[in-house]
């Protein structure tokens, strides 16, 4: 099992919209996917028609019962966000194991709730670095940021890559000095638009970045999948759509390839 956090300290990036296909594409691949929806907004909870207000990840953080695994679809499943995870957040605030919680969740659940099914488990988080993304990265082998041509695009990069150094030195064994926060952190470039300035002077500056591991194209088809409730994969199978957009649908096939390579 791999475990990946898709996460952003800027919000707007298209953080949920790659959660969402990546993860499709990863189960039209064979694979048996768990979404974790960890962002208080819900987005990827509601893209799959789910609006639960009990057994979401709010019990993973409070210790207070179960948690539904919904089966979306034959080897997709979810566990439901919560609008008011926020709150929990800050009652933690003074809790010792505050960034671990959903590590000993894991370490708990982990046989019986037989999550030894799943390939991946993609953990879709809020655009900060609170408490819940905090958990997520705890547990994750590697973090997806995206990064998109913006006056600030750029620098969000650098906040994100700071802000794991510095939760790598805060979480470790006091007897050895091991961090126990092991995540690799890769850059998506989104949303990126080949005629315009900011999008070329934005590939420019990762062009030798190793930790850039993918581009993705601006298109309104792939931005507006989650509205749609329809993923990118899914499109793909519509042969009308495909012809017409075959070369964007490549070049999303090399991206997610390189992202499932890498992490």
């Amino acid at each position: 099992m791999k475990i990946l956090s898709i996460a952003a300290i800027k919000g707007g990036v298209g953080k949920t919209t790659l959660t969402f296909n990546f993860g499709e594409w990863l189960a039209e691949k064979g694979n048996n996917i768990l979404y974790i929806d960890l962002d208080h907004q819900c987005n990827l909870t509601q893209t799959y028609d789910i609006y639960d207000s009990e057994n979401t990840v709010k019990n993973i953080f409070t210790n207070t019962g179960k948690v539904n695994i919904h089966e979306i679809k034959e080897n997709i499943s979810l566990i439901a966000g919560y609008m008011k995870l926020d709150a929990i957040e800050k009652d933690l605030e003074n809790k010792v194991n505050k960034d671990m919680i959903l590590y000993m969740w894991l370490e708990d659940n982990y046989e019986h709730l037989k999550l030894d099914k799943f390939d991946y488990i993609l953990i879709d988080c809020h655009p900060d670095f609170s408490t819940a993304t905090r958990n997520a990265i705890a547990i994750s082998h590697s973090i997806i940021s995206p990064i998109i041509p913006s006056e600030h695009g750029y620098n969000a990069k650098f906040n994100i890559e700071d802000r794991l150094q510095d939760f790598k030195k805060e979480v470790i064994n006091y007897q050895t000095r091991e961090s126990y926060i092991t995540a690799n952190l890769f850059f998506v470039a989104n949303m990126i638009k080949h005629n315009t300035k900011s999008s070329k002077e934005l590939l420019e500056v990762l062009n030798d970045d190793p930790d850039v591991i993918g581009i993705i194209p601006e298109k309104e088809l792939f931005n507006r999948s989650t509205l749609d409730k329809t993923s990118i994969s899914t499109m793909k199978k519509d042969n009308k759509i495909y012809l017409k957009q075959k070369k964007f649908f490549n070049e999303i096939e090399n991206t997610f390839s390189n992202i499932q390579k890498s992490i």
